[in-house]
């Protein structure tokens, strides 16, 4: 619920409208916009622009450079300006939890090297869920490190949070309370449930748990995904 939480209290900031409105000048400007600009633009004293400028700034939604306006350089070319421009950052929020983007980096993925290799989508598509997963345990490893001997359901619930599963540990299994691309498994059952387990087998390699599995066990109410010892 960490993710969640971090993203919920960013998106929480643009709830405060003087904030919001200097963030929707910012971001719809072609250039980096100066403090001075961006209190004019929505009629706020320099200080309290500067003030809400600088939280968005901290939250990372806004970015900051400095440049002279005046393109001029050298000496008596004056002091840069402080400009700020919306950043790379990119917010999604839903309650429950979906991942989208996940599915279509899998997919977009599958697709791609079906193209290049001539083989069908379905052939690529495990190959490709399975190494994204992999990349996800890794990094969850090099982050917060390697599993304990016998900690392994208890790592893979953590790594497995962080992406909205929900995971809920009962009888020596671990259930996934939350599908993170719901819709999609909805409408393209069979691909999506495959794709699903395919990444969580790729996590627990990934996560270096050799001795969990990823199985295909549907039940109203939860992922299709189950993980329980082998």
């Amino acid at each position: 619920m960490d993710h969640l939480a971090g993203q919920l209290d960013t998106v929480g900031l643009l709830a405060e409208p003087v904030r919001r409105a200097l963030y929707r000048h910012v971001a719809t400007q072609p250039e980096p916009v100066s403090r001075e600009q961006a209190a004019e633009a929505v009629d706020l004293p320099l200080h309290t622009a500067k003030f809400h400028l600088d939280r968005l700034v901290d939250a990372g939604l806004l970015e900051v450079e400095f440049r002279r306006l005046s393109g001029r350089t050298g000496p008596g070319a004056g002091r840069p300006s402080k400009l700020y421009r919306r950043s790379d950052r990119q917010l999604s929020v839903s309650l429950p939890e979906r991942r989208y983007d996940v599915a279509g980096e899998v997919l977009a993925g599958a697709v791609d090297r079906a193209l290049r290799s001539g083989t069908p989508v379905e052939e690529s598509l495990p190959a490709v869920a399975h190494e994204v997963g992999r990349r996800i345990g890794e990094a969850y490893v090099e982050a917060h490190g390697a599993a304990r001997d016998g900690d392994g359901l208890t790592t893979t619930a953590a790594v497995l949070e962080e992406y909205g599963y929900e995971p809920v540990l009962t009888d020596a299994e671990l259930c996934l309370a939350n599908c993170p691309f719901d819709r999609l498994a909805a409408e393209h059952t069979e691909l999506v449930c495959g794709m699903n387990r395919d990444l969580v087998e790729g996590v627990l390699d990934g996560a270096g748990v050799p001795r969990l599995d990823a199985r295909l066990a549907p039940h109203a109410g939860f992922c299709c995904v189950r993980v329980a010892p082998r």
